[in-house]
């Protein structure tokens, strides 16, 4: 066997005579992390000969191999890819890296087969990792390419799903597919399903232009029907009665569906008990579940990328990237039109949401309720059509009032979510996480644990935390009176004297510590008071991560140190009604919607509000990332000033601070 990293390993020489693995940085990184140093030339004892698959310029290194007696690497893309096929221009996310044959080819085993018919496949850890990553898949709508438009409407149900393929693909002539098998195939997908419909899915790489596949408009008729629009393959499972193929990936996805699918081909997950084949494969004896499929083909087979770490990451890591490169490629395809947004914003969310299409900035939303239209916050609150943005709850290193552009952005199509007057999305996803899946248990677990032992919060600001007197502590965080927070989730407490007042009065005999709104601090916002009488210890410049390990509750109004305090188990009294209020994990003294009758743990709470909801762009690669990424960057240190012009356009805004309103537009 060849070794599998190389930190402290001795490295294999890899010799290689296509000149993809030279051009291609992502290939030469993979293979460079797992173990092998790219060569040209001639192999010698101990060195090993790379070869793509079953390419064109494939027989060059086999040549070499046999005449030198040198081992092979066979080299292939991962089963799941990347957001666009590998010939627009897209790196791959995997790679399959198979020291004895190739998982397409019957003619020898792979290194794949092998793990499926030896490997025990029977470890409890192993094969739950294999459960949460098919919901996972089929949730997130991820396949090799996973560039879907999810609010297209599917075809009705009931109808017969025969798969077309790339023509004289690698895949396809390896099981000796041709024409004729094809149209076999599409015959007797009518023969045993009289009178269902038929579907002929056309190849993603079709689709694009990039290569013909086997159907054409001569093999359609009243019964059948060719389907090549960007639909999720699982959208398009799920409506069918039954599904044909030769040896798509499509027929793995569709195992993991819940299909019994029709082989005619010899693809790797053929012969194991779960697909209905037309050939006999004596290697093939053993009856396999769909979990312990799953387990070998994605978990243990694959050599998977983390680009924003630049190490190999496990399958888990690649479905957290994917997750947060299809949202943003979903909702931005389109292209996005802006109003009222302040002109300091707008390069920064054309960073994020113009990457597809560049984002046109307006007066006014537009009259084509189809055309995606954003604004800022509850700037045109009863606007129909538009979709609210705002900055996500792991926001920065430093304040948003000091022109500091955020790491997380969330967009409500509903409402937005510190309005309680009204739904938001935000509300719907954390009712949805009521019940999480044991996968989705374990990453917000790591994400809390991750957020507490660095220490980060929304702004990041850094400061010391002053000595605390002995006692049963409050922290009571001062907030921004005129913000719209306030204004709109809160009715008879409403200003920081209020707060504190209420608080003093209910627990007299507590130590309260009392911590300024850092954009007060800064001389930036509304919110300044006296604490005289009501406060043991004002905290000024304090770090709030820092002091939530000092005290043991929060009393507040809407301020997000309430949401960090539960994650650092601190409990949370509230007076009026954020995002996380109403759901049973505070004493809510203030008013809530009752709308928010369900019932989620911290870790529902959590998930909703920090993985699903907002979005994340990475500060070093420019890219949408994972909320991991994000926080890892914050920890670092990365994003913590603006430019020079946006530090004096700051210091101006701080000058106008009671002319607020104005400088707060958009």
């Amino acid at each position: 066997m060849y070794p599998e990293t190389s930190a402290g390993a001795d490295r294999t020489r890899l010799f290689v005579y296509n000149g993809g693995f030279l051009t291609e940085r992502r290939i030469r990184r993979i293979l460079t992390l797992a173990g092998y140093d790219i060569r040209l030339g001639l192999p010698k004892d101990g060195d090993v000969v790379g070869i793509w698959g079953n390419s064109p310029t494939a027989h060059r290194g086999l040549n070499i191999a046999e005449k030198h007696n040198a081992p092979l690497l066979r080299v292939e893309d991962a089963f799941i890819r990347s957001l666009h096929p590998g010939r627009s221009g897209e790196a791959p996310l995997g790679l399959l890296l198979d020291q004895t044959g190739l998982h397409f080819d019957p003619a020898q085993p792979s290194d794949l087969e092998t793990l499926l018919s030896s490997h025990p496949l029977d470890d409890t850890a192993l094969l739950n990792r294999a459960r949460g990553g098919i919901a996972r898949m089929k949730e997130l709508h991820i396949s090799k390419y996973s560039a879907f438009d999810t609010a297209l409407s599917p075809p009705d149900p009931g109808y017969v799903l025969v798969v077309d393929q790339a023509r004289d693909d690698a895949s396809v002539t390896a099981s000796k597919g041709d024409a004729a098998r094809f149209r076999e195939m599409l015959v007797m997908a009518q023969e045993e399903n009289p009178g269902a419909r038929v579907l002929i899915k056309a190849h993603p790489e079709t689709i694009e232009g990039h290569r013909p596949g086997y159907y054409s408009e001569q093999d359609l008729s009243d019964r059948v029907t060719l389907f090549d629009a960007p639909l999720s393959p699982w959208t398009l499972l799920e409506g069918a009665v039954g599904v044909y193929t030769l040896s798509s990936q499509l027929g793995f996805e569709a195992i993991l569906a819940g299909h019994k699918p029709r082989i005619f081909g010899e693809p790797f997950y053929a012969g194991w008990g779960l697909t209905q084949d037309e050939h006999f494969f004596p290697r093939r004896q053993r009856t396999l579940t769909r979990a312990q499929l799953f387990a070998a083909a994605m978990v243990l087979y694959p050599k998977w990328y983390d680009p924003f770490q630049d190490q190999l990451c496990e399958f888990e890591t690649v479905l957290d990237i994917l997750e947060a490169q299809t949202r943003a490629w979903r909702q931005d395809h389109k292209g996005w039109t802006a109003s009222g947004m302040r002109l300091w914003k707008r390069k920064h969310l054309q960073q994020i949401f113009g990457r597809e299409k560049k984002m046109r900035f307006t007066t006014e939303a537009p009259e084509n309720p189809d055309q995606p239209h954003m604004v800022w916050g509850n700037h045109a609150r009863d606007a129909g059509h538009v979709t609210r943005v705002e900055d996500g709850f792991l926001r920065s290193r430093g304040l948003g009032a000091r022109l500091v552009p955020p790491l997380s952005l969330a967009t409500d199509d509903i409402g937005v979510y510190y309005d309680p007057t009204r739904p938001s999305q935000l509300e719907e996803m954390i009712a949805r996480r009521e019940t999480l899946r044991p996968d989705q248990q374990i990453r917000a677990e790591k994400l809390i644990s991750r957020i507490v032992s660095a220490n980060v919060s929304k702004y990041n600001t850094g400061g010391s935390c002053p000595e605390l007197p002995e006692g049963h502590r409050i922290l009571v965080p001062g907030q921004v009176e005129d913000d719209a927070s306030i204004l709109l989730g809160t009715n008879n407490v409403r200003t920081n004297l209020e707060l504190l007042r209420t608080t003093r009065e209910a627990n007299p005999d507590a130590v309260i510590v009392y911590k300024p709104h850092p954009d007060v601090e800064a001389k930036l916002r509304e919110g300044e008071i006296d604490t005289a009488g009501l406060a043991d210890v004002v905290a000024v410049n304090s770090d709030p991560a820092l002091l939530l390990t000092q005290v043991q509750e929060v009393w507040t109004m809407t301020s997000l140190l309430g949401f960090e305090a539960l994650l650092r188990s601190v409990s949370v009294t509230t007076l009026g009604g954020p995002f996380y209020a109403g759901w049973g994990l505070t004493q809510d003294l203030g008013s809530v919607p009752a709308r928010r009758g369900a019932r989620p743990s911290l870790l529902g709470l959590v998930h909703a509000s920090l993985i699903d909801y907002p979005r994340y762009l990475d500060p070093v690669t420019g890219q949408p990332c994972p909320v991991e990424v994000a926080l890892q960057r914050l920890a670092d240190g990365y994003g913590a000033t603006g430019g020079a012009s946006v530090r004096l356009l700051s210091k101006l805004q701080g000058v106008f601070a009671t002319h607020a309103h104005f400088w707060r537009r958009g």
